[in-house]
C-alpha cells in the first residue's frame, strides 16, 4: 500500500465518517462471495428440506437482502445508500460440501456498495449456520471476499485470480 492518508481518521487520530458531499453521483455495483462448509449430511438435510427451522436457502437469502439494506446501521463509518438492486444466490455444492453464497448490489450514489455486498454474504452465511446447527454444530464460514466493484473514481476493479481464491 502506498503512503495514502487514511480517510476514516481525523487530524487528531479520532475515527470519523468521510465527507463524500463533493463526490459525483455515479452508478455503483459490487459483488462478493463466501461459503458455509458443513457435513455432507447437513447439506443433504438442506436440499431435502428436513430441518426443524424450515427452508434454509430462501430464509438465508432474505436475511442477506435485509442485511445489505441495514449495512450503515451495522458498520459505524458506512454511509447509508439507496440501493437499487440486491441479489443473493445460495447454491448447494456437494464438492465443498456446503453452500456457496454470492451477492450483487447496485446503487446510484457518491460512495461504493462494497460493504453492502460483503454484509449480504456474511449475514446470509450466519443465517445458514443458525438454521442448520442442529444438523452440524461445527460448520465454518469461509472466504468472504469482494469479487468486483464498478463505478466512482476507481472505475472497475476485479479480484485477481491468484488472490486467495
Amino acid at each position: 500500500m502506498k503512503n495514502k492518508k487514511l480517510t476514516h481518521i481525523g487530524p487528531t487520530g479520532e475515527a470519523r465518517m468521510v465527507d463524500v458531499s463533493a463526490k459525483s453521483v455515479t452508478s455503483r455495483e459490487a459483488r462478493a462471495r463466501g461459503a458455509v462448509r458443513m457435513s455432507p449430511e447437513a447439506l443433504e438435510a438442506i436440499v431435502a428440506g428436513n430441518l426443524p427451522k424450515g427452508e434454509v436457502v430462501t430464509t438465508a437469502r432474505i436475511a442477506g437482502i435485509q442485511a445489505a439494506k441495514r449495512t450503515s446501521d451495522l458498520i459505524p463509518m458506512c454511509h447509508p445508500l439507496a440501493l437499487t438492486l440486491i441479489d443473493v444466490d445460495c447454491v448447494p455444492d456437494d464438492g465443498l460440501p456446503g453452500i456457496r453464497i454470492e451477492s450483487r448490489v447496485r446503487c446510484e450514489g457518491k460512495t461504493g456498495a462494497e460493504m453492502e455486498a460483503l454484509t449480504a454474504v456474511a449475514v446470509t452465511a450466519l443465517t445458514v449456520v443458525d438454521m442448520v446447527k442442529s444438523a452440524d454444530r461445527w460448520m465454518t464460514i469461509e472466504g468472504i471476499e469482494l469479487v468486483e466493484k464498478r463505478g466512482g473514481k476507481s472505475g472497475e476493479l476485479r479480484r485477481p485470480p491468484s488472490s486467495r481464491s
